[in-house]
């Protein structure tokens, strides 16, 4: 009898052992320290990012909330320094420097080296360089075989009536992608000569799509022969298979820029500040490389399959939301 007694206390004593360490791991659980970060990143890369995020940082609960950029930015002005974000990532320059200019980022002159970047993306000490997306013309081989086409080598080309009905681009109301080819030939050209370019142009668009994307679904669906669009979009499809060929005129590549903060008062979190350092040194060569290889280093040219090399870059200054509105709000198509 005795014995049974001390077998059932010793059983006892093992259950409350396991629901004390139950207890404490999952306590333990709990205060693992969460960090928060906004991106306008494609989902792909947020699923790529957040693998090597976690494999990095297994004592933190690493968190990405996808937002568009527009929405991305206005959450941001709107809640400001009391954001539930630690670290805002891939968000448009101009939407960048609205935000930094309220006092929403951090100065981040003590955590990143701003000197690895080329001079034309390292615009700002409240922000760092994440993407330059670039985009191209881009044509579809096979249809412009099929009918007989000229290969187009400058964007006075596409106005011949050969390509009517055969020109796809974004509409710069709706797309980032869109917006930057305008921006890119009011800088070259002057507003009025852009815009009487773009009126003439109409006349040959298929039709003007809502994303940066549907200029190369366009050109894979073979509706179009001509795509104003997004070259790594183009040089994916050349992976895949497709007929492609990506080209660019005399007035360069247009291109949107993309930057990474840590919101105010988070400097000073030794595990955002952490996370950050990691994000800007080491996962964004990584993720630049795979997905979008333009330049931004100034020491690393990445190497990615069918894409261009030596990319000539349009100037794209002046890109800012209040030009950005003025323009848009001149536009007819």
């Amino acid at each position: 009898m005795k014995n049974r007694v001390i077998r059932i206390i010793c059983a006892s004593l093992s259950i409350l052992m396991l629901i004390s360490s139950a207890i404490l791991l999952s306590s333990c659980k709990k205060d693992k320290e969460k960090i928060v970060i906004y991106t306008s990143a494609e989902d792909y890369v947020v699923e790529y990012m957040q693998e090597k995020m976690d494999e990095k940082f297994p004592d933190y609960e690493i968190v990405f909330e996808y937002k568009s950029t527009g929405d991305h930015a206005a959450v941001l002005k709107s809640a400001g320094k009391n954001a539930e974000c630690h670290i805002s990532h891939d968000i448009e320059y101009a939407y960048a420097e609205q935000i930094a200019a309220s006092g929403i980022y951090a100065d981040l002159s003590s955590i990143v080296d701003f000197g690895i970047y080329t001079d034309d993306v390292s615009t700002s000490k409240y922000f760092a360089p994440d993407i330059r997306n670039g985009g191209a013309i881009i044509l579809n081989m096979d249809v412009i075989k099929e009918k007989g086409l000229d290969i187009p080598e400058s964007y006075e080309d596409l106005l011949d009536p050969q390509y009517k009905g055969l020109i796809s681009m974004p509409n710069p109301k709706a797309s980032g992608t869109g917006y930057m080819f305008l921006l890119s030939l009011v800088n070259a050209w002057g507003e009025e000569a852009a815009f009487d370019y773009f009126d003439k142009l109409s006349e040959n668009i298929l039709s003007y799509t809502s994303s940066g994307s549907g200029p190369v679904n366009a050109l894979i669906g073979k509706e179009v022969a001509v795509g104003l669009g997004m070259t790594f979009m183009g040089a994916s499809k050349i992976t895949d298979g497709e007929n492609l060929k990506i080209v660019y005129f005399e007035e360069g590549s247009p291109y949107s820029l993309y930057g990474m903060s840590i919101i105010a008062g988070n400097e000073t979190n030794e595990a955002v500040v952490e996370v950050f350092k990691y994000l800007v040194g080491e996962l964004n060569y990584q993720k630049n490389e795979l997905y979008c290889p333009e330049k931004i280093y100034k020491d690393t040219d990445f190497k990615s399959p069918n894409y261009p090399e030596s990319i000539p870059y349009a100037d794209m200054s002046n890109n800012t939301p209040e030009r950005k509105e003025d323009l848009l709000s001149k536009w007819t198509h």
